[in-house]
C-alpha cells in the first residue's frame, strides 16, 4: 500500500493532468455530443483498460522495450490516428454512423458498443504521451525497497479513478454542447465541430 503523504502529493498532481484537455479528453467530449454520455461509457472501459495497462507496464519497465521496437509502435499509432482521421472526416460532412442526424433522431447513429470501447483503448494505449507522462510520473511514488505489485495497483487504481471522473466532464460537456446546438438548430455546425476536434486526434494520434 501507498503511505498518505505520497497519495496526498499524487492525487492533485494526477487530477490536474487529468483535467488539461489531451486526446482521450477530446475523444470523450466528441462522442458525448454525438453519441451521448451513456454510450461514451463504453469508450471510458476501454480508454480506462489501455490506460491502466499502460500505467502497469510503465511503471514496471515494460516501456523501455517498446522505446527499443519504434517501427512497431509507430504503425500502430498511423493506423489509429487515420482511422480517427477517417471518422472526423465523415462526421464533417454529416456522413457515417458516427455523424448527429441533421432530423436530430436519438435512435440514429449509434455505434457498436465494441468499436467504441476499441476506440477508446487504442487512443490511450497509442499515445506517446501516456508513455512518457507515466513513465516520469511513477518512479518517484514507488519504493524500491517494498513490493511493487501492491504500490502498483494502489496507483493504478488512483489513476483511474481521477481518469473516469475526467473522463465524465468531458462527455457531460459535449452533451450539453449538443442539446445547446441542437436547439437551435445548428446540427450541421455541430457535426463539423465533432468532426474537426476528431481529425485533430487522429493527426495528435499519429504525430504525438
Amino acid at each position: 500500500m501507498l503511505k498518505l503523504s505520497l497519495l496526498s502529493v499524487f492525487v492533485p498532481t494526477f487530477l490536474l493532468v487529468s483535467l488539461t484537455p489531451g486526446m482521450c479528453m477530446t475523444l470523450a467530449m466528441v462522442l458525448g455530443m454525438t453519441q451521448g454520455v451513456r454510450r461514451t461509457l463504453w469508450m471510458m472501459v476501454g480508454e480506462l483498460v489501455g490506460v491502466g495497462l499502460v500505467a502497469a507496464a510503465a511503471g514496471a519497465g515494460v516501456a523501455a522495450l517498446m522505446l527499443r521496437q519504434p517501427a512497431l509502435f509507430a504503425l500502430f499509432k498511423w493506423v489509429g490516428g487515420a482511422y480517427l482521421g477517417y471518422l472526423g472526416v465523415m462526421m464533417w460532412c454529416s456522413r457515417g454512423r458516427m455523424a448527429i442526424p441533421l432530423t436530430l433522431d436519438r435512435d440514429a447513429a449509434l455505434v457498436a458498443r465494441g468499436q467504441l470501447a476499441l476506440q477508446g483503448f487504442v487512443t490511450a494505449v497509442a499515445n506517446p504521451k501516456g508513455w512518457a507522462f507515466f513513465v516520469a510520473l511513477l518512479p518517484p511514488f514507488l519504493d524500491a525497497s517494498r513490493p511493487l505489485t501492491g504500490q502498483l495497483a494502489a496507483l493504478v487504481t488512483v489513476i483511474l479513478s481521477i481518469e473516469f471522473l475526467a473522463l465524465l466532464l468531458y462527455a457531460s460537456g459535449g452533451r450539453t454542447l449538443r442539446r445547446l446546438l441542437g436547439e437551435s438548430g445548428n446540427v450541421r455546425l455541430l457535426n463539423r465541430l465533432a468532426g474537426t476536434l476528431m481529425v485533430g486526434v487522429g493527426v495528435w494520434l499519429a504525430l504525438g
